[in-house]
């Protein structure tokens, strides 16, 4: 009997079937959260790796626009960058050139800096899992006007503002390009977008910012530190169609050495659950024009001086408080604590089927953002 039971267990630990990787954690007693059981228990992942559309959870939905029989793999082999006449091989003609389906890899370890800003185009997933890819001092990503992306496994960080230029656009052509601010990865009326397993810090303005219209957005299992303004979920106080956003975030790793934005929320919604939040020094979560929050079951451990309130409001309203901000099973550490809105009902998600998700328990906290960031998957015969 014990010889059969082990065989079950081998053959399941060697298929693709997320379902079935889902159910390993508990044979293998690697505890991981749902998206890391979807994919990572499968030591055979290398060869399955748009198996990853299927694991992500929130706003985003299942991204399983990205894959299909007219999907193209793509891998960057070389490190350089032209962004006007990029070449084949490189990042930038893998994610602006191509216009289809691609899943983008790196053939090795590489550190890319870009000259101008990358404009990812829709259904674009860039996979940096196996390798340790770097996108740094200067320019970085943008998904602008773009649809059904996915970026995974990059560690990006020290980008710097880019004065106008000329780039190519996300359709392929070369499009004038404003200024633009020194943030990690900034998204300008895209939806449909899943950012995960990220290392993102050090950059000249933002780490991640959710801008003009954008929407159904998942920010998962990233690692965000060292930086001064760390996410902002909204465009300005007078962009109004920011009412419309809805954004996930949740197993994600803030700090240290982060001050504020963890998000900054206008206008719109965000469902922020199962976060570790390690200090800050203005505040966690804050934001103006009537955002709407659900804190949910996140770790909020506050510095050991200065300001121990989670939260901060910009203004006040003529017609009274519309604020919600709203704490739901939340737990604070070394004196932490959250102003949230008086009375009436928490406003929730309202997830669809494939968006839905549990939240566990904060006291899981730990446990569920243990490996936020850039995953180490080297060893090409283990587990990830």
């Amino acid at each position: 009997m014990a010889t059969i039971l082990l065989a079950i267990v081998i053959a399941t630990l060697f298929t693709a079937n997320p379902i079935s990787c889902a159910k390993q954690s508990k044979i293998t007693g690697m505890k991981m959260n749902v998206i890391d059981q979807c994919w990572r228990l499968n030591p055979q992942w290398r060869s399955h790796r748009s198996q990853l559309a299927s694991c992500s959870i929130g706003y985003a939905g299942k991204m399983m626009n990205n894959i299909g029989n007219d999907l193209v793999y793509y891998e960057v082999t070389d490190s350089s960058d032209d962004p006007i006449n990029p070449k084949p091989g490189t990042l930038r003609y893998g994610a602006s050139m191509i216009q289809q389906k691609v899943w983008i890899t790196f053939k090795s370890d590489m550190k890319i800096t870009l000259a101008k800003p990358l404009l990812i185009s829709s259904f674009t997933a860039i996979d940096g899992r196996g390798t340790n890819v770097h996108v740094a001092n200067n320019a970085c990503f943008m998904i602008f006007k773009a649809t059904n992306v996915i970026i995974h496994g990059i560690r990006i960080h020290h980008c710097k503002s880019q004065a106008p230029g000329l780039v190519v656009g996300p359709n392929g052509k070369v499009i004038s390009l404003g200024q633009v601010d020194g943030d990690a990865i900034r998204l300008v009326t895209a939806s449909k977008i899943w950012i995960d397993h990220n290392t993102l810090h050090d950059c000249e303005d933002g780490l991640l910012d959710v801008t003009r219209g954008s929407t159904d957005v998942t920010i998962s299992n990233n690692w965000f530190r060292n930086q001064d303004k760390v996410m902002l979920l909204g465009h300005d106080d007078g962009y109004i169609r920011d009412r419309n956003m809805k954004v996930t975030v949740v197993y994600n790793h803030f700090g240290p050495n982060c001050n504020q934005r963890m998000p900054r929320i206008r206008h719109g919604y965000a469902h922020v659950a199962n976060n570790l939040y390690q200090g800050w020094m203005q505040y966690a979560i804050g934001g103006s024009k009537e955002p709407s929050l659900k804190s949910q079951s996140n770790l909020f451990i506050a510095p050991k001086s200065g300001n121990k309130e989670v939260t901060w409001r910009k203004g006040s309203n003529e017609n009274g408080d519309r604020w919600e901000f709203h704490s739901v099973g939340d737990v604070f550490e070394n004196g932490a604590s959250f102003t949230a809105t008086e009375g009436g009902r928490v406003p929730k998600p309202n997830y669809s089927e494939e968006q839905r998700f549990k939240v566990l328990d904060a006291k899981s906290v730990r446990f569920l953002t243990k490996s936020s960031g850039v995953l180490r998957c080297t060893n090409k015969k283990s587990i990830c």
